[in-house]
C-alpha cells in the first residue's frame, strides 16, 4: 500500500488558502527585496512575489520540504532565468537566529506567536512588519511606540485587499483596558477590535532601532 505523499505547499494551501495575492499587493506597493518568515511551516506564498525569502520553522516536515530545492522551484513555477532565493532555517525563532541585524525589509508574523518581540532585530530601518492578531502579535505591535500602522489587510472569499486609507478606524479596542502588553503576553491572544482585519502592516518608524 503506497504511503501518504509528503506534505508540500500545494497540500498546505488547500487548508489555509493561497496568500500569493497578498504578497503581490505588498511587493507592488513597497520595495521589498528581502523577507523573513518565522514560523512559516510550508507557506511558500511570499516567494511568489519577493525575490529573497528566509523561512524559519522548527517542524521537521518543513525542513524536509525546503531541503528539496527542485520541488520548491517546481511549486513556485518560476522562470528559470529568474529563480528566486529561498532559504530555510530549521530552528526555533524564539532562540537567537544566525541572521544579520537590520537585514530584512519585511518581517512576517502569521499565526506563529510572538515573532515581533523575538525577531525585531532583523528588521531594517523603515522596514515593515506584517502581523495578525492570532497569538497577540499585532496587538503587541499596535502598542509599540517604535511602530506605526501603514496598512490593514482585509480578507473576503479568499481574496485580500490592502487598505491604506482611514487607518484610524482600525486597532480600536472594544475594551480599552485590554490594550495592555503584559495582559496580551500572558494570554497569548490578540484583543478584540471594533473593526477587525485579517492582518496589519506596521513600519519601523524613523529613528527607532530594531535591536533590543
Amino acid at each position: 500500500m503506497p504511503g501518504r505523499p509528503a506534505p508540500s505547499w500545494t497540500s498546505y494551501r488547500e487548508s489555509i488558502g493561497d496568500r500569493s495575492q497578498l504578497f503581490a499587493a505588498i511587493a507592488e506597493t513597497w520595495p521589498i527585496r528581502h523577507a523573513l518568515y518565522p514560523g512559516s511551516y510550508l507557506d511558500l506564498s511570499p516567494s511568489t512575489a519577493i525575490d529573497s525569502v528566509t523561512y524559519v520553522d522548527i517542524d521537521r516536515r518543513a525542513a524536509r520540504y525546503f531541503a528539496d530545492a527542485d520541488r520548491v522551484a517546481a511549486e513556485l513555477d518560476s522562470d528559470p532565468s529568474h529563480r528566486r532565493e529561498v532559504r530555510f532555517l530549521h530552528a526555533d525563532y524564539t532562540d537567537p537566529l544566525p541572521l544579520a541585524d537590520a537585514a530584512y525589509d519585511l518581517l512576517i508574523s502569521l499565526y506563529a506567536g510572538p515573532v515581533w518581540e523575538h525577531c525585531r532585530r532583523h528588521l531594517s530601518p523603515g522596514g515593515l512588519l506584517l502581523a495578525n492578531s492570532s497569538h497577540g502579535d499585532a496587538s503587541i505591535a499596535a502598542l509599540d511606540p517604535d511602530l506605526e500602522i501603514v496598512a490593514a489587510v482585509d480578507q473576503r472569499d479568499g481574496r485580500y485587499r490592502v487598505v491604506r486609507r482611514e487607518l484610524d478606524r482600525y486597532l480600536v479596542p472594544v475594551n480599552p483596558s485590554a490594550a495592555d502588553p503584559e495582559l496580551i503576553r500572558r494570554s497569548g491572544r490578540g484583543i478584540a477590535y471594533t473593526r477587525p482585519a485579517f492582518a496589519y502592516l506596521f513600519r519601523l518608524v524613523p529613528g527607532a532601532t530594531s535591536v533590543r
